[in-house]
């Protein structure tokens, strides 16, 4: 018996001591599944939560045209009479002080293009390609221009760079035409951001007033995938920016310091420095006020938040567009679906900050 006994008392053993030990090894296992799941969920949440609240965003409901409002709209631009303001009842598409906000199913491109080219209307593009901007961005967004940019209308890139060798070697289409100016190099991209006011209103000064109407003002890091056609143009033209368009005023990013010259307590809109344009007396009176104004910061050591793009919110602010485009006119692809944007015409590229504005040698 004794010697049946200690095997299985030892077997016994050996059991409960193994129970044990799968048990242990069990409530390790639970652990990290459970430890791995929650991670996972972290992760799933901080991917698809800034999406989320986007869409979300996307339902605040915008402001609507009212009857009372078209009472005021300015109509230099007589063209503009064909606009059907209530063709879009999901977005707001004018301002309480009779600017037009353009949106797709507003207009008849066609109508547009058939006026300007009976007035012999002509277009300046500007564009700044500076440092590692040029190589990035420059050939996609000219080439894109030729094919969705004002169409119908004669238009001459200004290409402003520090390094006019490295400008594409592009052939334009007819009454197209491509300049290059040359800048000075700023170490600092925010100083490159925001000298380019004091060059376009040189340029405009020195050469486009005598070739052209209108100018419009763009970043490089974009690129066209739509029409951007003459149903733009007007006297004073600003954008929506993307991200704010259907944000509550309380969210805008206005420069709130009251030491700088950009400073704003509130607004209208948040409007975006990526495009801006109108007649050249007007694009030149925008960018010299907002050259003064930076320039007056930089004397007491101040600089605004948003750099170019704050100055040019306070004057648009004070000195009110004619004409306002819709974010289908510079759209976000990262923001992701939203159900008021039925053509997009220019796209934000990728971004690459970190190396593209790190000092160039």
């Amino acid at each position: 018996m004794l010697l049946v006994w200690q095997p299985l008392g030892c077997r016994r053993s050996w059991t409960r001591r193994g129970t044990s030990r799968f048990s242990g090894m069990r409530q390790i296992y639970n652990r990290k599944s459970a430890l791995a799941l929650f991670t996972s969920m972290l992760i799933f949440l901080a991917y698809h939560i800034p999406y989320t609240i986007r869409f979300l965003e996307g339902l605040i409901p915008m402001d609507k045209c009212q009857v009372s409002y078209l009472e005021h709209l300015k109509m230099a631009n007589g063209v503009d009479k064909s606009l059907n303001f209530w063709a879009r009842s999901d977005v707001q598409t004018c301002t309480y002080w009779g600017a037009p906000i353009m949106w797709d199913g507003m207009f008849d491109p066609d109508v547009y293009d058939d006026e300007h080219m009976k007035r012999n209307t002509s277009v300046a593009l500007t564009v700044f390609a500076v440092g590692r901007y040029i190589d990035a961005y420059l050939k996609d967004f000219l080439h894109s221009a030729e094919v969705f940019f004002m169409l119908s209308v004669p238009v001459t890139y200004y290409v402003f760079t520090d390094v006019p060798a490295k400008v594409p070697d592009m052939r334009v289409g007819p009454r197209r035409k491509l300049k290059v100016i040359h800048v000075k190099r700023h170490t600092r991209w925010q100083d490159i951001s925001m000298m380019r006011m004091k060059a376009i209103a040189e340029a405009i000064e020195s050469e486009i007033r005598h070739r052209h109407k209108y100018v419009f003002c763009m970043d490089v890091d974009q690129i066209f995938v739509g029409p951007f056609g003459t149903e733009a143009l007007g006297d004073s033209v600003a954008l929506l920016h993307a991200h704010f368009y259907h944000s509550p005023k309380i969210q805008l990013t206005y420069d709130h310091n009251p030491n700088s010259e950009a400073y704003m307590r509130d607004g209208d809109f948040y409007y975006h420095a990526a495009v801006f344009g109108g007649s050249w007396e007007k694009v030149k009176a925008t960018t010299e006020a907002c050259y003064r104004s930076i320039m007056k910061d930089k004397e007491n050591n101040v600089e605004a938040l948003w750099h170019d793009e704050s100055h040019l919110n306070k004057h648009l602010f004070l000195h009110k567009p004619s004409k306002i485009l819709s974010p289908e006119y510079c759209w976000d692809t990262g923001i992701g679906y939203r159900m008021d944007i039925h053509v997009p015409r220019l796209l934000w590229a990728e971004k690459h900050y970190k190396s593209l504005r790190a000092p160039v040698n």
